[in-house]
């Protein structure tokens, strides 16, 4: 396992990153012992269905701030994955992104006839190229070209065009970030140097499970995983994992919706715990970003009754600066 990370800044808005308080967060951050982190952010369109998506300058992390959060990071000791993020503002989910098949014609300003795919497929490279000339100019060790874009994974061309202009601008490392289970879906992960995949594996029950009966249950999720590494000959990378500190969530770690489950700090430790020791020492694994380190860390009260998948000053905490510090 050579990357021990975590994804940082998702939860930031404008103003937030590059600030003292984010520093201290970066600090508290590197203190666990790991050697990444995944910058996320995101920018957004305005529906699932929209072919056209640009910045909103009012909500979107300027330029600078992601630089200067580049810095600290970088100066606290930890490499750099990019990860810009397109989401939907009227809350779809971005895996659902996409467009008919048998197109309706579309006519630009001059008449010329255009496409749903062409146009957002545009829009959507210039998105990624953008912050591709960031992660070369602040030496990024790393760049993820996309999340969870279930709806679009089956335009091959598109994609692989795409990853052909971002190495004419970035000349590191590059990822895509596969949905758990679906990673068959993505049959150009030959371009990249690495499998991604948010991995939310159920590995729990309803009613909270110990760590030893999670990581039987990782036995079975790591045959796809074995297979899909060897069909491609690339390591694997956790872009995301995690689980709420919340009792029964290890069954379905993806969960953020259900806030009436009890709070359980052991749940969330128990799937930390279970994840390190199925996958650690898997040759086709390169390691974990794990979902989602605050940008601004909570204060004491709010983590004695917090449920989300925050880990600073819980149990998972000691169980991932445990493993990060020693393996």
């Amino acid at each position: 396992m050579e990357i021990k990370g975590f994804t940082y800044g998702w939860d930031s808005h404008k103003g937030m990153l590059g600030t003292e308080k984010a520093n201290e967060s970066v600090k508290a951050l590197a203190a666990m012992g790991g050697n990444w982190a995944a910058l996320a952010f995101a920018v957004t369109q305005e529906k699932f269905s929209s072919s056209r998506f640009g910045m909103d300058f009012r909500f979107v992390d300027t330029d600078r701030e992601i630089e200067t959060a580049i810095k600290q990071l970088k100066d606290s000791g930890l490499k750099v994955c990019l990860k810009p993020i397109l989401n939907c503002e009227d809350g779809t989910w971005r895996a659902n992104i996409t467009f008919p098949e048998r197109e309706f014609p579309i006519y630009d300003e001059h008449g010329r006839l255009k496409s749903y795919w062409n146009e957002w497929f545009s829009c959507y490279t210039a998105f990624i190229c953008h912050y591709a000339e960031i992660a070369e100019y602040t030496g990024c060790e790393m760049l993820c070209i996309g999340c969870e874009m279930i709806g679009t994974e089956h335009k091959e061309e598109q994609w692989r065009e795409l990853i052909a202009k971002v190495r004419e601008i970035y000349h590191g490392p590059l990822v895509y970030n596969a949905n758990h289970g679906k990673e068959e879906n993505v049959t150009w992960f030959d371009a990249l140097d690495y499998i991604g995949t948010s991995a939310y594996y159920p590995v729990g029950k309803e009613g909270g499970a110990s760590a030893d009966e999670m990581v039987k249950a990782w036995e079975h999720h790591k045959v796809g995983m074995k297979k899909i590494a060897e069909k491609f000959g690339k390591k694997i990378i956790f872009m995301e994992i995690g689980c709420r500190s919340a009792r029964g969530c290890a069954a379905m770690p993806w969960d953020f919706v259900h806030q009436e489950f009890p709070r359980d700090e052991d749940e969330q430790a128990n799937f930390y715990e279970s994840a390190l020791r199925a996958m650690c020492d898997e040759p086709y694994f390169e390691g974990f970003f794990w979902w989602d380190w605050e940008t601004n860390l909570m204060a004491p009260e709010r983590i004695a009754v917090d449920t989300g998948f925050g880990i600073h000053g819980k149990k998972a905490e000691k169980v991932l600066t445990e493993w990060y510090r020693n393996k």
